[in-house]
């Protein structure tokens, strides 16, 4: 290390404006901790609604905020011993949550929530709270498997178990939505994509969708998605809005069907009819990321599968705030932040 100094971007109040970029110094790394340099950050909209203060109303300051990073170890404590120097890892963002139930309190210890974000040059990672990251992918491509990535998976391939040939109905074409696509894709699934934009359902298409539904030119998808399947509905959805999307969402399921309430995008609330819900035995479930043996899977897997991430655009360090800016709009894929 040439520098003992640390940059990184802190929050010294809500809003934008009170981003700032500031300087420390560099950490060391406890007994079973890694110090890792910071090669790339993705951002997603729960860091947006962090720093806006809608999601964390009484967050300490100054905070740093975001979750999703990946880097080289360059340094690591005495009592590590599954982790070298040199190797690429990712943070696992719910860091008590290593298999299995999940912790009563769930994020009581989430990166970018209830402790530091990884917007920084240096951090510290606890060594149970790392996975190395996928080879066959960059650091731009890497960084966007943290939240993005595991929370799609978790949903389609731990929660449940996909079947091929059913249909999944995703929302969207944010970074959870296209990693559940290729995900579908990949599983032998009939994905059927909502967006307010042709373009970005024309590249769906070459992702792999089965069908595609722009919601501006039918605002009632769901009967569209009922007669894209025959009048049976999706077996699963992938509900990124709330509010009263979901009573869409829940009239589009077939029976039995799932819905997998991921993003807060419309409302902090769901509304829904009970009758249907009960008449067609709707399982609803709640997806907050997932644990690191999840983690371990899916990124098996992107290698065994070949998937490569959605990277819509990639900014420098000193760009941080222009990046959120650029999430606000909608991107296709994931906004990248690059340290170098």
């Amino acid at each position: 290390m040439n520098s003992d100094i640390n940059r990184s971007w802190q929050m010294t109040g809500f809003g934008l404006p009170r981003l700032q970029p500031a300087e420390g110094r560099i950490p060391e790394p406890g007994p079973h901790e890694l110090l890792v340099r910071i090669k790339a950050i993705s951002l997603n909209y729960k860091d947006r609604m962090i720093v806006d203060g809608v999601l964390i109303p009484d967050l300490a300051f100054p905070f740093v905020p975001t979750s999703d990073a990946v880097g080289e170890v360059v340094a690591a404590g005495r009592g590590v011993s599954h982790f070298q120097v040199g190797q690429r890892v990712l943070g696992q963002v719910i860091a008590d949550w290593p298999d299995g139930d999940a912790p009563p309190v769930l994020h009581k210890r989430s990166l970018g929530s209830s402790v530091p974000g990884t917007l920084s040059d240096y951090m510290l990672f606890q060594e149970d709270a790392a996975v190395l990251a996928p080879p066959s992918l960059d650091d731009a491509e890497a960084s966007t498997l943290p939240i993005a990535a595991l929370t799609a998976w978790f949903a389609m391939a731990e929660a449940t178990k996909p079947v091929p040939g059913q249909t999944i109905l995703i929302q969207g074409t944010g970074g959870v939505s296209l990693f559940g696509l290729q995900f579908a894709a990949a599983f032998g699934l009939r994905a059927i994509v909502t967006s307010s934009s042709d373009g970005k359902l024309e590249r769906a298409k070459k992702l792999g969708a089965w069908q595609v539904i722009n919601y501006r030119s039918r605002p009632a998808w769901d009967e569209a998605a009922r007669e894209l399947t025959d009048g049976a509905g999706a077996n699963h959805i992938l509900e990124m809005v709330g509010g009263d999307n979901a009573r869409r969402s829940l009239q589009a399921l077939a029976a039995d069907g799932r819905l997998s309430v991921i993003g807060l995008l419309g409302s902090m609330e769901l509304n829904f009819p009970i009758v249907p819900f009960l008449r067609n035995r709707i399982t609803v479930q709640g997806i907050s990321v997932g644990h690191r043996r999840a983690f371990e899977r899916m990124n098996q897997a992107i290698e065994t599968l070949k998937i490569k991430p959605v990277v819509d655009k990639v900014f420098g360090f000193d760009e941080v705030p222009q990046a959120f800016e650029h999430l606000e709009k909608g991107p296709f894929g994931k906004v990248v932040i690059s340290t170098s």
